[in-house]
Parts: structure tokens; C-alpha cells; sequence
């Protein structure tokens, strides 16, 4: 590809930003500055110079950096391990949530690229630039980023393996709520293995293909097995709702090493302790 390829097309860097990088002449193809249809070839060492200020950083309240467990962390982006409870960012300027903390943390303004509900625990993915972070997106969108999730549900699922596919749009009585609407809904598609039975629920797995608002959430609800303490979609609620983001999985886009964390929550295993001591079969 050429250079103005390889910047619009795989870096995705926004057309203002490439006007910096050009008018400074912030781009060199092995030391040397280069016209932007050059054909870059392999072994080539394309060198791209940011400054700071063409960037608009976003003011956030500081957080608490002892409140971050770090899962995995490189220059261009973390991932960290949310506790329930934790909202992932701020939804008012005068709130402090898990973004303040992992900004705080680092030395600097990061930025999501999933969220994970208030109440859901477990691993979740920050930009630490906002070069990296389209291009996280993309990874996203194209669902190069692995997610899995364990949940413990009501009952016991049909099969071992199910599929979902319910289209997912809002309550119109209950702003907080997602509900399945076949006419009007967005295809949400969620992969669900059962991975231990217990008398009266299950330990599930669940894998995100899309990532709709309270997708997991919904989907095993509406088929009849609604996750353990959720406080919207569980009339049989308990702690806290028993849903963990247990696995992460992704190529980094620069070093393209592979990346996996496991995130292991206390308060969530210590439930499953006691369903299988009280209620294993």
C-alpha cells in the first residue's frame, strides 16, 4: 500500500490529524521524508511522529489509582480488571468511575474502547492515546477482540451449546431496560456453552458476537434463564448480578503478539463456592 493508504485505510487516522503529520512533516519512510504515494515495501521502517497538541485531551477528575488492577499494560493501551459495582466511565462531570482511576493510573487521559455494565465485573480494554484507539474500534467492530463471559443463570439450558440471535431494541416503559423487538431491533448475537450444573442454575459461558446494551443480559432472560441477581431482568435477585467478563483475547495491531487475560473476581467466585457445596448434583 501506499503511505496515504497505510494512514487512512489501516492506522485510521482521522483526515485532520493527517493534515498535521503532512504539513510538519511528521511521517518518514526509513529516515527520510517521503511523498504520500510512495509504495511502502516490506522491511520498511515508517516512522510517525504525534505532537501532543494537536490532539484535544479531555479533562477528567483524578481517580484512585490503588483502585486499578492491571491485567495487561504496554505504551499504547491497558487492560484491567473492574470490580462490581464500578461504573466504567462517568456519565455526569462530577462523578469519578473506573476511567478517572485507569487515567489517574497511567499519568494521563485514556480511553474506552467496550464498557462493561455497572454491575458486571471483570476485564475491559482502555486506549492509552487516541491513535490507538480507532484502530481498537475496528478490531471491535470487526470482532477481532474476543470477549467471554461467565454467567451463573437460572435453570438449565436446553442443550450444551445455544445460539441467539434476537434483535434487541429499547423499553418503552423502562429507559434502563433493552427488551427483544423483531421489528425495530439491532442483531445481537450471543454464544452460550454450559460449563457446570448445579440444582437449580448453571454456570455458563457466554461469547459476544455483537455487543448490544445489555445483550447476555437480555438474551438469557427472554429464553427463560435470567443471570442470577440481576436487579432488571431477574424478579430472584440476589448479591449482585453473576455476570463476569472472564476472558479477553486480541492481536495487538502494532506488535501483533498475541494477547489473553483471565480476570478472576473474588466476590463471584466466592457465590459459585457456595452454589456447589450447597447445590451441586
Amino acid at each position: 500500500m501506499t503511505v496515504k493508504e497505510a494512514l487512512e485505510d489501516y492506522f485510521l487516522i482521522p483526515r485532520k490529524i493527517r493534515h498535521f503529520l503532512r504539513t510538519k512533516k511528521n511521517v518518514q519512510v526509513n529516515g527520510q521524508a517521503v511523498h504520500w504515494q510512495c509504495t511502502l515495501q516490506a522491511g520498511d521502517d515508517l516512522t510517525l511522529t504525534f505532537d501532543p497538541e494537536d490532539y484535544e485531551e479531555k479533562s477528567l477528575l483524578a481517580g484512585d489509582p490503588s483502585l486499578v488492577e492491571v491485567l495487561y499494560e504496554d505504551e499504547h493501551l491497558i487492560i484491567v480488571n473492574k470490580l462490581e459495582g464500578m461504573k466504567t466511565h462517568a456519565n455526569q462531570p462530577d462523578e469519578v468511575a473506573l476511567l478517572n482511576h485507569v487515567s489517574s493510573y497511567v499519568g494521563g487521559t485514556c480511553y474506552v474502547v467496550h464498557r462493561l455494565d455497572k454491575e458486571t465485573s471483570g476485564a475491559l480494554l482502555f486506549a492509552k492515546n487516541p491513535f490507538v484507539l480507532p484502530i481498537l474500534n475496528r478490531l471491535l467492530e470487526d470482532r477481532k477482540i474476543k470477549r467471554e463471559y461467565w454467567a451463573l443463570i437460572q435453570g438449565k439450558l436446553p442443550q450444551k451449546q445455544v445460539v441467539y440471535k434476537d434483535k434487541l431494541g429499547r423499553d418503552r416503559h423502562d429507559r434502563r431496560k433493552r427488551i427483544v423487538d423483531p421489528k425495530k431491533g439491532l442483531y445481537a448475537e450471543t454464544h452460550v456453552t454450559i460449563l457446570k450444573v448445579f440444582k437449580r442454575t448453571s454456570l455458563v459461558k457466554c461469547q459476544l458476537q455483537t455487543g448490544r446494551t445489555h445483550q447476555i443480559r437480555v438474551h438469557l432472560s427472554h429464553h427463560g434463564h435470567p443471570i442470577m441477581g440481576d436487579p432488571l431482568y431477574n424478579p430472584e435477585r440476589g448479591s449482585r448480578l453473576m455476570l463476569h467478563a472472564h476472558r479477553l483475547t486480541l492481536v495487538h495491531p502494532f506488535t501483533l503478539e498475541p494477547i489473553q487475560v483471565e480476570a478472576l473476581s473474588q466476590g463471584f467466585e466466592e457465590i459459585l463456592a457456595q452454589e456447589k457445596n450447597g447445590n451441586d448434583r
